[in-house]
């Protein structure tokens, strides 16, 4: 029998059409081998992290059930990522068509140099904890908290759900 794990995924998009880039985005989820996208946030819009001379950000969170190991599911990910459009460079934060981040598999806890498990900034990004907190109220995170925890000792930041 195949283990399913859970996954949370977070969608982040600010080129071309980042609504439509998000939509698509969700699309090819459920295209990904032996992998279900259960359900997903609304869109969120939100100011850049880091350099701010760049338009803002679409922001959503998925939620997977797969047979995939998170390194094979990673690259599922990134090649959806680079249909898209996505282009990586050194620079950090910089804009992107599609960004297609790994928040949590299941229970796991992974450092290599392609993924870390939980991802680094799940814990202090209220673009990732909103929209996190719509899809699993009641989920405890690998430190012990839940998302709503976490969104009262985020910074202020601007962000609006979009209804679209």
């Amino acid at each position: 029998m195949t283990t399913r794990s859970t996954v949370y995924v977070g969608l982040g998009s600010n080129l071309d059409n980042p609504i439509h880039q998000l939509k698509q985005a969700l699309l090819a989820l459920n295209t990904i081998p032996t992998t279900v996208l259960l359900k997903h946030s609304a869109l969120y819009r939100s100011k850049p992290l880091g350099p701010q001379n760049q338009p803002d950000y679409i922001n959503a969170v998925a939620v997977l059930t797969t047979e995939l190991a998170p390194l094979m599911l990673l690259n599922e990910l990134q090649a959806i990522e680079n249909k898209q459009g996505r282009v990586r460079t050194a620079r950090r934060w910089g804009p992107r068509t599609l960004d297609l981040d790994m928040l949590l598999y299941g229970n796991k806890q992974l450092e290599t140099p392609q993924l870390t498990l939980p991802h680094p900034g799940l814990y202090d990004r209220a673009f990732v904890l909103y929209p996190l907190y719509e899809c699993a109220p009641d989920l405890v995170l690998p430190n012990g908290l839940k998302a709503y925890d976490l969104i009262q000792r985020c910074s202020v930041m601007e962000m609006a759900q979009l209804n679209c």
